[in-house]
């Protein structure tokens, strides 16, 4: 035999794929299911990549719409532990910042709002009322979902503008003069027409559960007494940092350690590193199913040699040598598990661009989750098929011909 191994014809490349598909082409539905485990771990790694990425890249373009240079200034706590209170020049006077380019200032209402003037106190939904300067919408990049904005007019009267989950929690779904909520303050209540709704306002969430009136009609009608409870300030990109620094001591001169000074834009980026850690948990689970489809490949793969001994000890006694043989089986392994592998990564990619067109995402599957997946899928079928390999090739040929 070792004569015969030394003069075997070498067999090529596109020989050994031929001969390794065979296997796979007689038992179909074996090496289906196989595969079908390698494709459900390879795709589920991909399409937890792939939707994570466009995860990010939405909160990307977000940002880029929105812009990371919007600073909020909101009042702390006094040494007591008793709220703090921003001076009713804070607004101007941050005004007078050089770079900074917009400012709007926002005031809670100790006030209500409910659907009817028919539902009890308690039951308003957890919604807020805040007074509001007219330049609110461009400051913090808020758009208008129906309806008009305030104006020097409207903001004198009972007016409102709900935010988006306060329009959905009161079941309003349209503005204008025929829809009116009812806003109570200090135990009177009055009527207020909606003007319009806002579309959810992702640098300034408080808004999306409150109605909004205007200065004017706030202090009429409402009991405002001038203190604003956040102010919004838009600054030059390139002078976010030394605004930030010294916006305290603007706000508040005489009490810089009782303001609040934060970016918005920090909280979707600190989205995005809560969704790194999310998808480094699911990439798990996807690892865990990779090597479920792994052991399905192995175990093809051992069954296969088992019942083909006969063709084995055929092949050999024919003058294949043990590697030729080895490599027979080492094929059939790795083809089976590529198959799998490519069906997970067109799985996985369409499963990402389908989840990111529901959510109005932008589809993202990067080049280096598909090539690592097919990568992994030929590192997987390498290794569950070498022992199969190896153990066919050991087989002699009157061994394996004398198997029943």
């Amino acid at each position: 035999m070792s004569g015969q191994e030394l003069i075997a014809p070498r067999l090529r490349a596109a020989d050994l794929l031929r001969v390794g598909a065979i296997g796979l082409r007689t038992r179909r539905t074996r090496a289906f299911l196989s595969a079908l485990g390698i494709a459900i771990g390879i795709a589920a790694m991909v399409a937890v990549v792939g939707i994570s990425a466009s995860s990010r890249a939405e909160v990307d373009r977000t940002l880029d719409r929105l812009g990371t240079n919007l600073l909020t200034v909101a009042p702390g706590s006094k040494l007591f532990g008793e709220e703090a209170v921003l001076p009713v020049e804070a607004p101007e006077m941050i005004a007078r910042i050089g770079p900074v380019t917009q400012v709007s200032a926002v005031a809670r209402i100790d006030a209500k709002v409910y659907r009817t003037d028919r539902i009890p106190a308690a039951q308003n939904g957890s919604l807020g009322v805040r007074a509001v300067d007219l330049d609110l919408p461009a400051t913090v990049g808020a758009g208008l979902a129906d309806g008009t904005w305030l104006n020097a007019a409207t903001a004198r009267y009972p007016a409102v503008v709900l935010g988006a989950t306060a329009a959905a929690r009161l079941g309003v779904t349209h503005a204008g003069p025929d829809r009116q909520v009812w806003l109570t303050a200090h135990g009177t209540g009055r009527w207020y027409t909606v003007l319009g709704i806002l579309a959810p306002v992702p640098l300034a969430t408080e808004l999306d559960t409150a109605a909004l009136v205007g200065l004017p009609a706030a202090e009429r009608y409402l009991g405002y007494e001038g203190h604003p409870t956040t102010i919004y300030a838009r600054t030059v990109e390139s002078s976010v940092a030394a605004v930030r620094d010294v916006l305290a001591a603007t706000a508040n001169p005489e009490a810089p350690n009782e303001v609040k000074v934060s970016r918005p834009s920090d909280a979707l980026a600190a989205r995005q590193a809560t969704d790194a850690a999310f998808t480094g948990l699911l990439l798990g689970l996807g690892a865990v199913a990779l090597l479920v489809g792994g052991v399905g490949v192995a175990n093809t793969m051992v069954i296969s040699v088992l019942e083909r001994r006969a063709e084995i000890g055929l092949r050999r006694s024919l003058g294949a040598t043990r590697g030729q043989v080895r490599g027979q089986f080492l094929t059939e392994s790795l083809l089976l598990a590529f198959l799998g592998g490519t069906g997970g990564v067109l799985l996985g990619g369409l499963v990402t661009v389908g989840y990111a067109f529901t959510q109005s995402w932008p589809g993202i599957v990067p080049a280096w989750a598909t090539l690592g997946g097919l990568g992994a899928t030929v590192l997987i079928g390498a290794v569950a098929g070498l022992y199969p390999a190896m153990r066919a090739a050991r087989l002699s040929p009157t061994e394996a011909l004398a198997a029943p």
